[in-house]
């Protein structure tokens, strides 16, 4: 039998306009604080510059590889960088309602934005697009280590495109709910099995 020598990671990679400080984020923190788990966890805020944000994340990656067993969680925004990294370093990642084309939808996002919960005001620019195209995965090679997570009535996104994209991975899909994904709490136990938590 093989046992894994490396402590379990997560990195939580919030989404677009969102923070460290997002709902889901906050959650999971609390969650495995009461089970003294709370370094096991990282949540770095993400530049509103795709590119940026991928850079940051890998040198994240890059720290930690050695010494632990990294999963990423992405939610929306998120679950499109986590997707990239999760195939370009051969870790798993969990999808929560993730964009599979938000260089289609932010488009609609260019110019003056502010962010939800910083307050911070920033220019969505024409080349983020083309940064976000850049880092696309049209195929994933591994569908086993993606566990995904949707919600039918997700407003800001049509689930049936991760849906089909995802569609040999771990797929939870569930009727209505909402794109910050409601009763999120429910999944937690499902999610930490998968990125290989033993907490009691």
């Amino acid at each position: 039998m093989i046992i894994d020598s490396k402590p379990p990671l997560l990195i939580y990679l919030h989404g677009f306009n969102s923070s460290p400080d997002s709902f889901k984020a906050r959650f999971l923190g609390e969650y495995l604080s009461q089970r003294g788990a709370e370094k096991r966890y990282l949540v770095p805020a993400l530049s509103y510059q795709p590119a940026e944000a991928l850079a940051s994340v890998r040198q994240l990656i890059e720290q930690h590889a050695a010494t632990a067993e990294i999963t990423l969680i992405g939610s929306s925004l998120g679950g499109y960088y986590a997707t990239n990294l999760a195939e370009q370093y051969g870790l798993r990642a969990v999808l929560i309602n993730p964009a599979v084309y938000p260089y289609r939808l932010l488009k609609d996002y260019l110019g003056i934005n502010r962010n939800y919960h910083t307050g911070e005001e920033y220019e969505m620019k024409p080349e983020y697009m083309q940064q976000l195209l850049d880092i696309e995965v049209p195929y994933i090679s591994e569908p086993q280590r993606f566990l995904v997570l949707l919600q039918t009535a997700d407003e800001t996104l049509d689930y049936r495109e991760a849906a089909e994209k995802y569609a040999n991975a771990q797929l939870c899909i569930e009727q209505g709910g909402s794109h910050g994904f409601d009763d999120f709490e429910q999944k937690i136990p499902q999610l930490l099995e998968f990125a290989g938590f033993q907490l009691s």
